[in-house]
């Protein structure tokens, strides 16, 4: 066992004891979403509901607060889990649902199939169906969403005991140039919008000249109707800190910085609440978990500029400069931030790079094309039956997400288009329903992929 692994082991242990102390706990558990779309929803509310009503019934539980499991359109939702059963998760628009559902689970024994979802877990419930097998989840393959809406995002525990680190433990044992080339194996391209290859994105930064470099985790996602980067970081904050890490090593970087919009102060707040928890266990600093490698992260706040999400407008506010685009070359890789060599890579990027690293590149590399591998996240929103945020294998048909995943045109009405990529994009009519989801195809049809946003229209728009 490496030294890394010696000091990290202690503390995965404790983890993995109290997530176990958890799931076997002799009493009822109640999993609230508590993202924005949730808190939008009432979920607030809810929660306040549940805790009086426990409290006047006397009723031992705990409240787990998690992130959106992507079911937008169906929020808030109260999961149920009483010991030895699975966990049952139910649509509840208000804290008096909340209330009703409380009191016949928990107080009496009445699991309402008729107002549930389906169950999560192992174990079956006469008359409810399985969560997963719901039509918006069963086309979708969860890699970087694998945490969100099932840990407490403001526990780190809950992230160890979920293997999480553990790829940044095999990082620390492998050399920045073998890290870089199992990340190209891997296919992963850039989440952001480009596409562009994120091992060789890093190789240009690694071999340009100096030893002071920089990487910036870009999440000013500012496209309209997107929301799959703040989902992320509120939902599993850690997965994209653990990415940093791991390109921060790749690059021989020894600081890093978030640029987060202040239009999420949730996701700002559990940002904050992973990096204290973090430094406290050793993740960040000098010589982290006792190696030779430093790594220290900033949080940025930024105002809400759309413009800021380009790359070199977006150092430029770090920079407490006004945020304006300049001409490349030079290029970021070259002189970036402070005028060093910098990395800026999305929050999607990062946050799927643990999985790559813990599970391999030949793993991560099944899903996807050829030429486009892996999964991608989209936000499905407007005129669609079921709006929320979603994660498929790259090349999965248009028509497929809109029909199938998506539940078709609310209120029985004609498709017309969907637009993609933001105001950079464009609009994708009936006849690119057959069209896969990745780069080349949709630059093809006269779009581009942007963040991952999708907005429906309906043939009244």
């Amino acid at each position: 066992m490496s030294g890394a692994r010696e000091v990290f082991e202690p503390l995965r242990q404790r983890a993995k004891a109290k997530w176990q102390a958890l799931v076997e706990s002799p009493y009822p558990k109640i999993y609230l979403g508590m993202a924005t779309c949730g808190r939008a929803a009432g979920a607030s509310g809810v929660w306040e509901t549940t805790e009086r009503r426990l409290r006047e019934a006397h009723v031992a539980a705990s409240i787990i607060s998690v992130g959106c499991i992507g079911l937008c359109y169906a929020e808030p939702l109260l999961d149920i889990q009483k010991p030895g059963q699975p966990r049952i998760s139910y649509r509840c628009p208000s804290g008096e649902h909340a209330e009703q559902l409380l009191e016949d689970c928990l107080v009496g024994d009445a699991l309402h199939p008729e107002l549930a979802l389906g169950t999560i877990g192992d174990g079956v419930v006469e008359g409810i169906g399985k969560f997963f097998d719901l039509p918006m989840l069963k086309g979708q393959v969860r890699i970087v969403l694998r945490n969100c809406g099932f840990i407490n995002p403001e526990d780190i525990d809950h992230y160890i005991a979920q293997d999480g680190y553990l790829g940044f433990l095999r990082v620390l044992e492998m050399t920045p140039k073998d890290v870089t080339e199992e990340v190209k194996k891997s296919g992963l391209r850039g989440r952001g919008g480009a596409g562009f290859p994120t091992g060789q994105k890093w190789e240009f930064c690694r071999s340009s000249p100096g030893t002071e470099k920089y990487l910036i985790c870009n999440a000013d996602e500012g496209d309209p109707g997107a929301f799959m980067n703040r989902s992320l970081l509120e939902g599993d904050p850690h997965a994209v800190l653990e990415g940093m890490l791991i390109a921060g090593y790749a690059l021989g970087a020894s600081g890093g910085y978030i640029y987060c919009r202040a239009e999420y102060p949730l996701a700002v707040e559990r940002i904050g609440t992973a990096l204290i928890q973090m430094a406290e266990y050793g993740l960040l600093g000098e010589n982290i978990l006792g190696s030779e490698f430093s790594f220290t992260v900033i949080l940025r706040e930024g105002a809400g500029a759309f413009v800021c999400g380009e790359e070199t407008a977006l150092m430029a506010s770090v920079e407490g400069k006004r945020g304006m685009p300049r001409p490349r070359p030079p290029f970021p890789a070259v002189r970036g931030l402070w005028g060093k060599p910098t990395n800026i890579n999305n929050v999607e990027t990062l946050g799927t790079l643990p999985n790559i690293l813990r599970n391999g590149a030949e793993w991560y590399a099944q899903y996807g094309t050829e030429k486009c591998r892996g999964t991608k996240t989209f936000s499905l929103v407007g005129k669609v039956e079921r709006t929320g945020l979603i994660e498929v294998p790259l090349g999965t048909k248009l028509g497929d997400v809109i029909f199938n995943i998506g539940g078709g045109i609310s209120g029985g009405k004609a498709f017309k288009a969907v637009q993609s990529g933001g105001p950079s994009g464009g609009s994708l009519p009936v006849s690119t329903l057959g069209l896969p989801l990745d780069y080349e195809s949709l630059t093809q049809a006269g779009s581009i992929m942007g963040s991952g946003g999708l907005i429906v229209v309906d043939e009244d728009n």
